[in-house]
């Protein structure tokens, strides 16, 4: 049994299709008009296009009857009629056009309404819930099925109806023209719709598989096109190209199966409607039909199997809109774990006080990250974590930020528990520096300023400045204009890492965060962090994670975590005459660098 896991994202479920139907239909409501007239444009298309074939019956029979046109009359009639044939055929497509602009302009509309949707909704979702979905599947659903959706809207459900009208409305027209040739027709429809089932049932699996595993390698591709420097410094192409070859043959499998079905569906009912054309010449000649009614009933058989024929295929792009829309929604039905009460206030700066009451962490059940975890910090201090990997430290800093929900216990700002504390005004207040620091594309300015035009150049130079950023920047081309390539690869780690503390001293948070921000840099740019730091730790509280124990000797308050408890805090001075924990780190440390 295949691993579904890989394949969808958590909370993943089969919908209804009559629920798929609904939901897309709000989509729908404020674009109602656009649609109405669409359809009422659709009308008249599909009337106009009945209607054809009557006037190309009255021409044959007015051949049939005076081959030789001898008779004025005769001529005038058939000039008439067809002039008439080309200015239905000309408004109808001149009508076709107009439908085709208002469906198009609408359905983009809808679609642009949706991404932005479920952008919104991604951007809301908590850190826990990003690491249980493949970022591969996520491109996925907001690109390429929301394209699938698009086509739903401005092409596949208005060409069905038009195809299901014009079945209905030919076969009436048949009727009149022969209710014996109509009745055998009518057992070819039945043939059709039993054969059309099928191919359905079969085809919706294929595509819901195909679906599926597209999505599995986009995550696949994504997260290995990522890593491919270690993928080549450890020579592993050849076993990501087996793993590679597994994926795409699932891929391929699934739509191979999906050519299978169609390549049995298409020629079946082509088959059919010649065996529908044989029987109307036949059936016609033996019942005596008229010239003019025989081509009638021809080009109308031909209305009737086309209309069907297109079914088939715009069955093949609903089933593709469906399962694209079921997956979407699924996202959408992600409720994220972090959410704001409904109490929730809005805090204009802090103080900087933080405490920890008895807080109890895990990622999964029963796996306890922080364990009945308490501390005080006060405004303005700076406390510093240190432990092993795995204690508990980089976990700490997410909670004060809300990235995850604790379980137990209560996080407090000022004396406020985080949960009654708006989001958006909580993080505003909060700077952080990563060890991996995020560039966008774009220039430093616009990674600095994060695209905020309420920050004045005088503002951003000052902040660049202020963390020794501008020795570097100054020497480039074009200053602040510089591009940033993706992640920002045309700069070192050093100048990434001033980069970000620019971006967070130019926000002019209360509190800072800086989680292993020196570890990954040299030595001489250390020091210029170094020296900012010296100059904003007095502006606000500053917690600090480091595993090199000399950046944070002058720490106000340094919290020894070990196994997800606290093991002691004190300054460095005290930790080291206390001999326990934190010294037994420090001399280990000291000897490594000897």
């Amino acid at each position: 049994m295949e691993n579904n896991k890989e394949l969808m994202l958590k909370g993943d479920k089969k919908i209804p299709f009559r629920v798929i139907i609904k939901r897309i239909l709000r989509y729908l409501a404020p674009k109602k008009l656009s649609f109405i007239l669409a359809l009422i444009l659709l009308l008249i298309n599909v009337f106009l296009d009945v209607l054809a074939p009557l006037i190309l019956e009255r021409i044959v029979n007015i051949l049939a009857n005076d081959t030789t046109l001898v008779l004025s009359d005769s001529l005038n009639k058939i000039i008439s009629l067809s002039v008439i044939y080309f200015v239905v055929g000309l408004v109808n497509q001149i009508i076709l056009y107009f439908e085709s602009i208002i469906l198009q302009h609408a359905g983009q509309d809808v679609i642009y309404q949706i991404r932005m949707e479920v952008f919104t909704h991604i951007e809301n979702m908590s850190q826990n819930q990003f690491d249980e979905m493949p970022v591969g599947s996520l491109v996925t659903r907001v690109a390429s099925y929301t394209a699938s959706m698009s086509d739903l809207f401005s092409n596949v459900l208005v060409t069905m109806l038009r195809n299901i009208l014009t079945v209905i409305s030919v076969y009436f027209i048949m009727i009149f023209i022969s209710p014996i040739l109509s009745l055998i027709m009518l057992g070819f429809v039945l043939i059709i719709i039993i054969s059309s089932l099928i191919f359905s049932k079969i085809v919706t699996k294929a595509f819901r598989d195909e679906r599926r595993y597209l999505s599995d390698l986009n995550a696949y591709l994504n997260e290995n096109l990522s890593g491919m420097e270690i993928i080549q410094i450890f020579n592993k192409e050849e076993y990501k190209k087996k793993e590679f070859s597994l994926k795409n043959e699932k891929l391929r499998k699934a739509g191979y199966r999906v050519v299978i079905a169609f390549g049995v569906y298409r020629p079946f009912m082509t088959l059919l409607y010649i065996l529908a054309v044989a029987s109307t010449f036949g059936m016609g000649l033996y019942i005596s039909l008229s010239s003019g009614e025989i081509v009638a009933f021809y080009l109308y058989l031909s209305k009737f199997f086309n209309p069907i024929q297109n079914l088939a295929d715009q069955l093949n792009n609903l089933q593709k809109a469906t399962t694209a829309s079921e997956r979407l929604f699924n996202l959408l039905d992600v409720e994220p774990d972090v959410r704001d009460s409904e109490d929730a206030i809005d805090i204009d700066a802090f103080k900087g006080k933080i405490e920890f009451r008895n807080v109890w962490f895990s990622y999964k059940k029963d796996e306890w990250i922080l364990k009945d975890v308490s501390f005080v910090i006060s405004p303005g201090e700076t406390v510093a974590f240190v432990g092993a990997t795995g204690a508990g430290k980089t976990t700490i800093l997410g909670l004060i930020v809300r990235n995850y929900e604790i379980q137990s216990g209560s996080i407090l700002i000022d004396d406020i528990d985080i949960r009654k504390i708006k989001i958006e005004s909580l993080r505003r207040n909060i700077g952080q520096m990563l060890q991996d620091v995020f560039l966008f594309s774009g220039t430093i300015k616009s990674n600095i300023t994060l695209h905020d035009d309420k920050f004045s150049d005088e503002e951003i130079n000052n902040a660049i400045s202020y963390v020794n950023a501008d020795r570097f920047i100054n020497k480039l081309e074009h200053g602040l204009d510089e591009e940033v390539i993706e992640r920002g690869e045309n700069f070192s780690q050093g100048q990434r890492q001033l980069l970000s503390f620019a971006r967070t001293v130019l926000h002019k948070p209360q509190i800072l965060i800086l989680d292993e921000a020196t570890s990954n840099i040299d030595t001489e740019t250390e020091v210029l962090i170094q020296e900012s730091l010296e100059k904003i730790k007095n502006i606000g509280t500053m917690i600090v994670v480091a595993h090199r124990l000399s950046t944070i000797q002058h720490a106000d308050n340094i919290i020894v975590l070990s196994h997800g408890e606290i093991v002691e805090s004190g300054n460095h001075q005290k930790l080291l005459s206390n001999k326990g924990y934190y010294y037994k780190l420090y001399e280990l440390q000291f000897k490594n660098q000897e």
